[in-house]
Formats: C-alpha cells, sequence, structure tokens
C-alpha cells in the first residue's frame, strides 16, 4: 500500500507560501508558511499533520491491541504533541508526545499501561519517527 501528499513553495524561506495537498483530497491546496510553522500564525504546518498521523495511528492500533485482548473500547481520544527544535544548524522533529485518554470496560490500568505501551511501540507512524515517543495514558 501506498499513500500520496505533495507540497508547493514559491519565494524565500521567510516571505514565502506554499500548499500542501493529499491524494485522498482531505487537503486540497492547504496553505501553510514561515509563520504557521514557527510564528504560532493560524493555519497548518507540516510538524501539525505529522502530529495528527501519530495521533490517529496511534488510536487505531491501541484499537486494534485491546480488541486482540477482549477489549472494546467505547472512546480512544489521543493528542499528540510534535517538538520541532533547533539542532545541528537546522531544526529537527525531536520527540512526539501521546496523550490518550480511553474509556475501556473491564479493563484494570496495569493491562490498560502495558497494552497502551505496545500500541505506542507497534503503530507504524512511532516506527518511522527518529524522535523520542512519551505516552501518557489515562482510563476514563
Amino acid at each position: 500500500m501506498k499513500q500520496k501528499a505533495s507540497a508547493q513553495w514559491q519565494g524565500t524561506l521567510k516571505e514565502g507560501t506554499g500548499t500542501m495537498s493529499t491524494g485522498s483530497g482531505a487537503l486540497v491546496n492547504k496553505p501553510y508558511s514561515f509563520k504557521t510553522r514557527f510564528e504560532g500564525e493560524q493555519g497548518t504546518n507540516p510538524e501539525e499533520l505529522i502530529g495528527a498521523a501519530h495521533a490517529g495511528c496511534f488510536s487505531m492500533a491501541f484499537s486494534m491491541i485491546l480488541g486482540g485482548a477482549g477489549f472494546t473500547p467505547k472512546k480512544i481520544a489521543t493528542t499528540a504533541t510534535i517538538s520541532l527544535e533547533p539542532k545541528d544548524g537546522g531544526f529537527a522533529i525531536t520527540a512526539s508526545h501521546l496523550d490518550v485518554t480511553a474509556s475501556i470496560p473491564g479493563i484494570d490500568n496495569t493491562t490498560f499501561q502495558e497494552l497502551a505501551a505496545k500500541a505506542k511501540a507497534g503503530c507504524p507512524v512511532s516506527k518511522v519517527l527518529n524522535a523520542t515517543i512519551t505516552l501518557d495514558a489515562r482510563l476514563e
């Protein structure tokens, strides 16, 4: 299976602008810029999209692992916080922190934590990130 996404950029780093699109059409020419990436201006950026991918991937992997252990989640809510920091004369994504709250009938906290850790390690997006990945998991 292969998925595609694309980006276009015009101009200098600080004054230029770009757009990003996904093959599915979920994003079509979504604008991004230096200001949306580094200065907090409203809009998207690559790190935000990596965070969405990591949160979505983890939630699906966790659901699969829970199902394999005989549990059916009512809800898994995951937020990924991506850290972009100066490194080696440029910038690098140095970490992704997963914060998950889940409602899972019949599970104890020890089992919950073990299965969440398996999902964190097994999620394909976790495997591709060359960054520290941490997790806070809470049962509701």
